[in-house]
């Protein structure tokens, strides 16, 4: 997989990308991501990428000059071409999913008070948001996307079973994990963990699972209801 990111803090992302899983994906050539600076596609001297809004308002705008050049060099037939803002739609486990079977990935960084309609509505294919609050710009929102679907890249992550057991996959949080020692200040691990029966430790988690999820996320629960 291909990604680009489009943002005024290329900077931003340089230690994301090196270390952890996103590093070692990149290193064997499962993940391919570019960090553009959205100025390089600036013509003026100052390399301007905002102005005033028009009718007035506080904050500057992104124009549309350097995004359509910058996208329009970028892009490449078939590509998903991603706005993260507050108003998009609301990311999840799910649409990670969907996002990883893509070939190539640009997100567009926002910043200011965001980006001109025109582009929004006219060489844009989606917005996402990845949460009810605002950043000083899009370029950790993009970050978050990119983590999230680089689990589903084939190959990515160590232990693959993870994925069908992590929060969120099946509409159900996680359940609680234990190491050794067994006992750690008086506080000892659930005896079912110690069995080794593997069907009633996977019944003891399902429940686990249940009972977190209606206590925290109730909302999920009825996700899984016909």
């Amino acid at each position: 997989m291909r990604i680009d990111v489009l943002t005024l803090f290329p900077a931003m992302l340089d230690g994301f990308l090196s270390e952890s899983m996103i590093g070692r994906a990149r290193e064997a050539k499962l993940l391919e991501v570019n960090v553009r600076n959205t100025r390089d596609w600036a013509t003026d001297k100052h390399k301007t990428t905002d102005d005033r809004p028009f009718g007035g308002g506080a904050g500057m705008v992104m124009k549309c000059e350097p995004i359509f050049a910058a996208i329009e060099e970028l892009q490449t037939p078939g590509c998903r071409r991603i706005y993260l803002t507050p108003d998009g739609v609301p990311f999840t486990s799910a649409k990670a999913e969907q996002l990883a079977k893509e070939q190539h990935l640009i997100f567009l960084s926002g910043h200011y008070e965001g980006v001109d309609q025109r582009i929004r509505d006219t060489i844009i294919d989606e917005e996402i948001s990845i949460g009810d609050y605002v950043l000083t710009n899009g370029t950790l929102a993009a970050a978050v996307v990119i983590d999230a679907l680089a689990r589903f890249i084939p190959g990515v992550l160590g232990e693959e079973k993870s994925l069908t057991s992590e929060s969120f996959t099946r509409n159900l949080l996680d359940f609680p994990n234990y190491t050794r020692p067994a006992v750690y200040r008086g506080m000892s691990v659930p005896e079912v963990l110690l069995e080794g029966h593997h069907g009633k430790i996977e019944k003891w988690r399902h429940a686990q699972q249940l009972e977190k999820t209606a206590k925290v996320r109730p909302d999920l629960l009825k996700k899984q209801q016909p």
